[in-house]
């Protein structure tokens, strides 16, 4: 019995070539056409056994192929921002090249550019909120990686839930003195009214469950000085349940975002070097094109909405 494809060709072309049996005769017999054995005997007497050898029908050119420029492009643009398949699209259309996602999905895939995530056992179903900018703000601090000039930095984040607009400051303490301080310059800078934010449950944002300061009621002694402040300009304050960063997922999201593309990629000499950069970095996130905003730009999505009049 033949033990590959090759042979099994042989097995009918060579008493064919041998002249042992007549054309006619052996295509009673064979199971393949009498155009497939003309087409073997052919190939068999112009390259011997191993032009049999099975070949792949792939065409060696496409007519519809990317050009090797586009690729370059897409290639050289992953590597330089790390976008995804669809933030790159958006980003070579506003350039004037027009290359589908999934063909920018081939194209990373093949130069094994695609991240690789790890396997979730659970898969949550989310309902999106339509908001408003300046409904819901979330805020959360961010420790710097490492150490600068021998002292540890905090960063405090501000991003608004519908716009995906956000600010970024660093302060050497993470502390309630702060985060009001910090809220005070969102407000400046963001063009809406902000009617509420949300936060995590650390002693910088409140004191609901500090051991000290509440009793078997779960009521505060005190008011919290975040909560203070909210509450003389007609704000609402949020907290997460315990242990469920989840609910603070989009400043969470942007968290990753810095780590990756902006801690990791860079180093500072000093304090001023990182507020600096971390300035220039707020510019360009605020100016990149989101998934979630079908490829609009926070700043976009701000000049899309009329600004809120506060009363």
């Amino acid at each position: 019995m033949p033990k590959n494809i090759t042979e099994e060709r042989l097995r009918w072309i060579l008493p064919l070539v041998h002249k042992e049996i007549k054309l006619k005769d052996l295509e009673r017999v064979c199971p393949y056409g009498r155009r497939t054995l003309i087409r073997w005997k052919q190939a068999y007497l112009q390259g011997g056994e191993a032009a049999l050898a099975p070949r792949s029908t792939a065409p060696k050119t496409q007519p519809n192929e990317t050009p090797i420029r586009i690729k370059e492009e897409v290639i050289t643009l992953r590597k330089a921002t790390g976008l995804c398949a669809q933030k790159l699209h958006w980003r070579l259309e506003k350039q004037g090249l027009t290359v589908p996602v999934r063909t920018i999905g081939k194209i990373l895939q093949s130069e094994g550019l695609v991240r690789k995530y790890r396997k979730k056992k659970v898969k949550y179903k989310y309902i999106k909120a339509m908001r408003q900018p300046g409904e819901l703000v979330e805020i959360d601090v961010k420790h710097v990686p490492g150490k600068i000039a021998g002292r540890k930095y905090f960063q405090y984040t501000a991003i608004d839930t519908a716009s995906r607009w956000r600010h970024l400051e660093v302060y050497e303490l993470e502390s309630t003195h702060h985060a009001v301080t910090f809220l005070k310059t969102v407000m400046k800078r963001f063009p809406h009214h902000i009617q509420a934010i949300k936060t995590d449950n650390h002693s910088t944002f409140t004191n609901y469950y500090v051991g000290t300061n509440k009793r078997s009621d779960m009521t505060v002694k005190t008011v919290h000085a975040l909560d203070r402040f909210c509450a003389e300009h007609g704000m609402i304050h949020y907290l997460i349940d315990p242990g469920k960063p989840a609910q603070n997922g989009t400043v969470e999201r942007s968290h990753r975002e810095d780590e990756e593309k902006f801690y990791q990629r860079n180093r500072f000499k000093n304090v001023a070097a990182l507020k600096r950069k971390i300035r220039q970095w707020n510019n360009y996130y605020n100016d990149l094109e989101h998934c979630g905003l079908d490829g609009k730009t926070p700043n976009e999505m701000l000049r899309l909405k009329v600004p809120n009049v506060v009363a």
